[in-house]
């Protein structure tokens, strides 16, 4: 399991996130998706941590914690849900009977 962080600077690097989660354990992985077209940080980030124990005392002590000008939202990492050939619930049936 990972623990997903929202709401964070533009600025951020995975050095940055490594260090201030390794205060809580320690860090296995971190990503930190980018947008396709510009190549900037899209403001969110996945850490995988060594266990829960150390995914939950980060949880507890950084959600709603100021970081870099921002108040973090950290939480656990929901699965990631498969979106259909159309993306998004566009991919329902009713949508492709109509045509």
């Amino acid at each position: 399991m990972s623990v997903y962080v929202g709401n964070l600077s533009y600025e951020v690097t995975e050095e940055g996130l490594t260090s201030v989660f390794a205060e809580y354990g320690s860090v296995k992985r971190v990503q930190l998706p980018t947008d396709r077209e510009t190549g900037r940080v899209r403001g969110f980030a996945f850490v995988e941590m060594s266990s829960e124990a150390e995914e939950l005392a980060a949880i507890d002590a950084l959600d709603g914690a100021e970081w870099m000008g921002r108040d973090m939202k950290v939480n656990k990492a929901k699965p990631r849900e498969d979106k259909g050939s159309f993306g998004g619930n566009r991919g329902n049936k009713s949508f492709r009977n109509r045509y």
